[in-house]
């Protein structure tokens, strides 16, 4: 238990994982104002805006490029997962959520409700604006608290 402790007295992970729930906390704000009902679950809930995921790798990226130096070794691996990590967001993962609601409606007219299927996942990728947006967080809150 003492390393999760010490882990958790890292500043680098502290100021990611503050920027992850930020995010997160924008996310319910947000569902809030433009649905007019207040849903938790998307505290922990995958893709929407914005990008936790982007907020907490830029955050991680920008703060250990405060501390450690942008021409770090660490600092240029920060980025490149970053990079990777966004990429997969707006890339690969929105492609599986666009595939569900696909595969959604298709069991949907197929049985009309005489199956009981399980729903696919839909929210789990996210559009670029949404993950430049993380980004954006991630930056602004790592500047202001590195």
């Amino acid at each position: 238990m003492t390393g999760i402790f010490q882990l958790l007295n890292n500043e680098i992970v502290r100021i990611s994982i503050f920027s992850w729930f930020i995010a997160q906390t924008l996310k319910v704000a947000l569902v809030l104002v433009k649905e007019k009902k207040l849903d938790f679950s998307r505290m922990i809930g995958s893709g929407g805006m914005p990008s936790s995921h982007s907020a907490l790798v830029t955050a991680m990226t920008t703060s250990l490029g405060i501390k450690t130096g942008w021409t770090s070794p660490i600092t240029g691996m920060a980025t490149l997962v970053a990079l990777i990590v966004m990429y997969d967001a707006a890339g690969v993962r929105r492609a599986a959520g666009e595939q569900a609601e696909l595969l959604n409606k298709i069991v949907n007219e197929i049985y009309q409700g005489k199956f009981k299927e399980e729903r696919l996942k839909e929210l789990i990728g996210h559009t670029p604006k949404e993950v430049f947006a993380g980004a954006i967080l991630g930056l602004v809150i790592a500047f202001l608290i590195a």
